[in-house]
């Protein structure tokens, strides 16, 4: 034992220096030595140097002036984009129309026997339910606008994102090329889609439409690109062994092969159509949206959750029936057409008794207000629980003490920063967990934000996104982890987080701005309740997965609980909290930049300003920047490993 660890200190350097984390520790510390010195001379003042800022006011300003001058005389806007906004319009107007004849008997019984031929009776029940509950709350109108435009919205981004993935999928450089796309309009907020379009669409459902169709078409895309690339070779052999042309594999083999990709490219389109739908509202999408964002607007919470329920009920509905429908396609259970057909027949026949009954529009008598009642709740809760609440203090108090111990001290560091050191920090942290062009992508998109000359606020609102991520992170990961430890605890759980999961952006403000008013720290917690269940969902999936010998010869050698989690689960389930940590900053940073709407400030801030004043100039910066915050974290935080997987 005193030979092995007399030798033990001599092996130990040569060791640690054959570790790359080491390697690539040793070059940081010898870069950060002759940089840090160099730079402190030169720049030693904190902020961005104004000389390396190029100032867009004047071009941005002169192209918003161009468009609002030719909107409706350029040929580009008469037969270009009005061919498309007419377009538009008609097809909105079409659906609604056909849902409106169709009556709410009609349409409930469409949806429950979807329901009920996809997954089954008790999915039938519920789709049922939610119709029903939208009418007694006294929105059925607006939930068949904003089903309307979901509707046209969702068709024409799975159109785009079905062409645009077929593209990457077939050509390896249209892959190349489209990634980088790819990559920024999802990375980029919802919010920020929308000063753009309503430019040259105006206000209204085509900038809604539009605008909706920009957010929602990534995941098809990349989904149906995945699909097609990871089709089976040996069965696309055997098919080009028969002698078939390129376009029969394509039709009769890849993209069968490819059905549950796709499917669950179109989950995916449609959640994230009915979330940018709802945030549409503000530039005249009308429907449920527009309910929600006017109460949010006169801090009517009993209105704003009376329009807000039939939005989650929605998403739930969409979410989980095109859920089994991923789940079953090219199983043994898939409904036969003729089954579809019967299905159809009954939900025509169902209409058709409710129009000669005159049940086309929902009954007033039948509808319930819940607003009053919430509001007094609200109202309660408020004069209990938003201050002097003994002991513990009121929920304004944790907002204040949150916002002074937490968000000044990070915001405050982060601008007492020289810039080049948050350069280097960014530089170390992305080299550390992937390469040296992750590096570069992340140092690029850090620096763009100062050449924008957005520097300041930038800070702010990453200094939002880490307070945020942090409280996340400590609450999703102890969460993550009693839930994989308890079948029990998961099972109760599931469903609150499905909830949370399926609903919308902006619904998250409501009860934020009820509880805790205005301001930053409203802002953050949105944002945590927000990317909450993801990284629960992940962790839980993570732990659980670990392999089951790991932790039998654990237990065998006399581990306790305790011990399993720290040195079996955790360390093997590296990957799946990393991506954990990963979705949870990307999500965050969405949410963040809509708390612009309640006080968050920032570039939240100069993203609302923008989009309500028309100034491109401040808008689009703003976004711009929040695209490179977003491009930067995600790089930093996101492991080479699953980097490599999607091919970046």
């Amino acid at each position: 034992m005193a030979t092995v660890t007399a030798s033990a200190p001599r092996a130990l350097p040569g060791g640690l220096l054959r570790h790359r984390a080491a390697q690539k520790l040793l070059l940081l510390a010898l870069a950060a030595a002759i940089l840090v010195p160099l730079a402190n001379a030169k720049w030693a003042s904190g902020s961005w140097p104004e000389a390396l800022t190029v100032d867009l006011t004047n071009p941005l300003t002169t192209a918003s002036n161009w468009i609002i001058d030719n909107r409706d005389s350029h040929p580009l806007f008469l037969y270009g984009f009005g061919y498309m906004s007419n377009a538009v319009v008609i097809s909105v107007r079409a659906v609604y129309l056909v849902l409106l004849a169709a009556g709410w008997t009609g349409v409930t019984a469409l949806g429950a026997l979807v329901a009920w031929r996809v997954a089954g009776v008790r999915l039938a029940i519920g789709t049922a339910a939610a119709f029903l509950t939208c009418g007694l709350l006294g929105m059925w109108v607006p939930t068949m606008q904003t089903l309307a435009l979901m509707v046209v919205a969702v068709l024409a981004s799975v159109a785009v994102g079905v062409v645009l993935g077929l593209a990457a999928g077939l050509s390896d450089r249209l892959d190349r090329t489209l990634r980088p796309v790819l990559d920024t309009m999802q990375v980029m907020p919802a919010y920020a889609y929308l000063l753009p379009v309503v430019l040259v669409f105006g206000m209204g459902v085509p900038a809604a439409v539009l605008a909706t169709v920009v957010y929602a078409a990534p995941p098809m895309a990349r989904l149906t690109s995945l699909g097609l690339r990871g089709a089976d070779k040996e069965v696309l052999e055997a098919v080009e062994s028969l002698g078939s042309t390129a376009r029969q594999r394509l039709l009769t083999a890849r993209i069968p092969l490819a059905s549950k990709e796709l499917l669950l490219g179109l989950n995916q389109t449609i959640m994230m159509a009915l979330s940018m739908a709802v945030i549409a509202s503000v530039i005249g999408a009308g429907g449920l949206g527009d309910r929600v964002y006017q109460a949010l607007a006169s801090v009517d919470v009993g209105a704003a959750l009376s329009a807000g329920i039939p939005i989650v009920l929605l998403a739930v509905v969409l979410d989980r029936v095109t859920g089994a429908a991923g789940e079953r396609a090219g199983g043994e259970h898939e409904s036969s057409p003729r089954t579809w057909l019967y299905a159809a027949v009954a939900a025509v026949a169902v209409a058709l008794a409710g129009r000669l009954a005159g049940r086309l529009d929902w009954p007033g008598a039948w509808t319930l207000n819940i607003a009053e009642p919430v509001n007094r709740a609200v109202d309660w809760m408020t004069a209990h629980l938003y201050s002097g609440v003994p002991v513990v203090g009121g929920t304004a108090d944790w907002a204040a003490h949150f916002t002074t111990w937490v968000l000044n001290p990070v915001r405050s560091g982060l601008q007492w920063l020289p810039w080049w050191s948050v350069l280097l920090v960014v530089a170390a942290l992305a080299w550390l967990i992937g390469t040296w062009r992750t590096a570069l992508t992340a140092v690029l998109a850090m620096a763009a934000i100062g050449v924008l000359g957005v520097w300041t606020p930038s800070l702010d609102t990453l200094s939002q996104v880490l307070a945020a991520v942090a409280v996340t992170l400590v609450l999703g990961l102890a969460t993550g982890i009693a839930a994989a430890r308890s079948d029990r605890f998961e099972r109760l759980l599931r469903p609150v987080l499905d909830v949370f999961q399926t609903m919308p952006q902006f619904v998250y403000l409501i009860p934020v701005v009820a509880l805790f008013g205005v301001g930053r720290a409203p802002a953050v917690a949105a944002a945590v309740v927000y990317a909450l269940p993801a990284v629960v969902r992940i962790t839980t999936q993570g732990l659980r997965q670990v392999d089951p010998a790991a932790l039998e010869s654990a237990r065998s050698l006399g581990a306790t609980p305790g011990q399993q989690l720290r040195q079996i689960q955790l360390p093997l389930a590296r990957p799946a909290l990393l991506l954990a940590v990963n979705q949870g900053v990307v999500l965050v940073l969405a949410v963040v930049v809509i708390g612009g709407l309640v006080g968050g400030g920032a570039l939240g801030y100069n993203t609302v300003f923008g989009l309500a004043q028309g100034d491109l100039a401040t808008g689009l910066v703003a976004g711009a920047a929040i695209v490179c915050l977003g491009l930067m974290l995600d790089r930093v935080t996101q492991p080479t490993e699953r980097r490599a997987k999607k091919g970046a």
